[in-house]
């Protein structure tokens, strides 16, 4: 899968979300690459109504969301080709827009971007939010998603969404 890219990031997201038992978002423009039959009847088609217009244009271009209910389990923003800064904005912009929810954020790009995805996690911008985004991004890398969907694919129903913090990395301010 690690060759797959963006896609197969993406499916793999979704996959496990739903064996987790997690309703689960795509970003609007990536519907129609999804195969919805395969997720069990559990990709929205609607986002929960509890945020504002601006907060709902922003969520619905992230990635993938899990959903418990009406709330954000965890957002993801997959980082394949395009630039490490336009996923991460958005995952800013949400954190900015809903300062007082605790929704785990995660990066995923391949594993050469390691470096420069914390590199920009820990930038000065978003340093400087209420919440500084290195406290709430984490990065995880195509290879340890990977590993982890085979390493835990008998028990992810069991798995709750912070099982990811043991295979993701947080950014240090410098």
């Amino acid at each position: 899968m690690t060759g797959g890219g963006h896609e197969a990031v993406q499916n793999l997201l979704l996959r496990m979300g739903t064996a987790m038992g997690f309703d689960v978002w795509v970003a609007r423009n990536d519907k129609s690459r999804v195969d919805a039959q395969a997720l069990g009847g559990r990709l929205k088609e609607s986002l929960p109504r509890q945020f504002d217009d601006a907060t709902n244009r922003t969520i619905e271009h992230i990635d993938v969301l899990w959903l418990k209910r009406n709330s954000i389990e965890a957002a993801f923003e997959i980082e394949h080709t395009t630039s490490i800064y336009s996923g991460l904005l958005r995952l800013a912009d949400l954190a900015a827009m809903q300062p007082n929810l605790n929704i785990r954020l995660y990066l995923v790009a391949p594993d050469e971007k390691r470096d420069k995805v914390l590199q920009e996690i820990a930038r000065p911008a978003f340093a400087r939010l209420p919440t500084p985004l290195s406290e709430m991004c984490r990065y995880i890398s195509y290879s340890g998603l990977e590993e982890a969907a085979s390493k835990y694919a008998e028990v992810l129903s069991h798995l709750k969404a912070d099982f990811l913090d043991g295979i993701s990395e947080a950014a240090e301010l410098r």
